[in-house]
């Protein structure tokens, strides 16, 4: 049985690309495994769906190798667990040298040459992941720079907060009470006092 993988590392990120070439290579939908998350390890749903299905010379299709996953170490093992312990064959789509299939793959000077060709994609895979990640917190830092605030937003305190708080302090009045007056959850409420009792409200 001949099964595709497809993997994004966002959900907004689009498959269609990579669902065209299983298509073209006559895999059907129910054959299909899509995750939409990081490579950076191989704790996927999908992934892991197709693992169990998997059987002694079945095939899996994917249409580049960074598409089965961005680290390194974990590129090479997972592809000698499936060749050698699963005994399923892989086939890359845009690079016929990683085809477990071809002829060219079963003499040992092919698979010399393609074991070499799986490390050094895994490399560029990995380094590529490191890199975006890199310029993400690079952005991130300028962004800051320029007063861009990330996570929540920070919340008001209300007019009467000071008031409220003292009362609070003082048990004059419930956590419960306190929130309701002040607008908020109770768990802001704790969060406030806390920090008021802290020295930094």
């Amino acid at each position: 049985m001949k099964y595709g993988y497809i993997r994004v590392s966002t959900k907004e990120q689009n498959v269609d690309r990579q669902l065209t070439a299983m298509y073209q290579e006559g895999i059907a939908t129910k054959q299909l495994y899509i995750d939409k998350m990081s490579g950076k390890d191989f704790n996927r749903t999908a992934y892991k769906r197709m693992l169990r299905r998997l059987k002694k010379g079945d095939e899996i299709v994917i249409k580049s190798i960074d598409r089965l996953g961005r680290n390194y170490d974990e590129i090479l093992e997972q592809w000698r667990y499936l060749v050698r312990e699963r005994e399923v064959d892989i086939q890359v789509l845009e690079l016929d040298l990683l085809n477990t299939k071809s002829p060219f793959d079963n003499n040992i000077t092919g698979r010399f040459i393609s074991d070499l060709v799986l490390q050094i994609l895994s490399y560029v895979a990995q380094v590529e992941r490191e890199n975006m990640l890199q310029r993400q917190r690079e952005g991130i830092r300028e962004a800051k720079k320029k007063g861009v605030r990330f996570g929540r937003p920070i919340k008001r305190r209300p007019e009467n907060f000071e008031q409220v708080m003292q009362q609070l302090e003082k048990s004059e009045i419930t956590i419960q009470v306190a929130s309701n007056k002040l607008g908020i959850s109770k768990s802001t409420c704790y969060r406030w006092l806390k920090a008021r009792k802290a020295g930094i409200s």
